[in-house]
């Protein structure tokens, strides 16, 4: 009864263990070529291979696989139009960063403190973390905005191109 017990026990423990069963075969002082990484090891883990686009010397390709170059703070400065009334004004701060004055649907208006990132233009809206993201007419998902080329997509449904 005592052995009952104990192969119960044993195996409601192995039931609750997040381990896997070890099923490779045994580790050598060298793994060979082509061997899969332990997944519970970071350090044996491989670097992803490259994406098409991917620069070697400056890393992967932005979302933006439209975009041949990468935004500077001058890039999004000026009015950028909405649909429907709705637009973007971007401008410089004296001390770094950008101000955003944004009507970004019909009964919504404010002024938004913002700054250039490798993704695009970060700023907080509401208590919500936003992103204009550069990209064309067509990722922004507006029928008026469609195939225009120099745009700021925030998210769907909502975006601002210039002319």
């Amino acid at each position: 009864m005592k052995t009952l017990a104990l192969v119960l026990t044993v195996a409601a423990l192995a039931a609750c263990s997040d381990r896997q069963p070890d099923t490779a075969a045994p580790a050598t002082d060298a793994p060979a070529s082509g061997a899969a990484a332990d997944a519970n090891d970071p350090s044996s883990a491989e670097a992803p291979a490259p994406m098409p686009g991917d620069d070697p010397e400056s890393g992967p390709a932005s979302a933006q696989a439209s975009m041949d170059t990468a935004y500077v703070q001058d890039d999004y400065l000026g009015r950028w139009t909405g649909v429907e009334g709705m637009y973007l004004e971007v401008a410089a701060k004296p001390e770094g960063g950008v101000t955003l004055d944004m009507q970004w649907d019909l009964d919504n208006r404010g002024t938004f403190d913002g700054s250039v990132t490798a993704e695009g233009l970060r700023f907080m809206r509401n208590g919500v973390a936003e992103t204009a993201v550069p990209s064309d007419g067509d990722a922004t998902g507006l029928k008026y905005l469609a195939g225009k080329q120099n745009c700021l997509t925030v998210k769907p449904g909502e975006g601002y191109c210039r002319d």
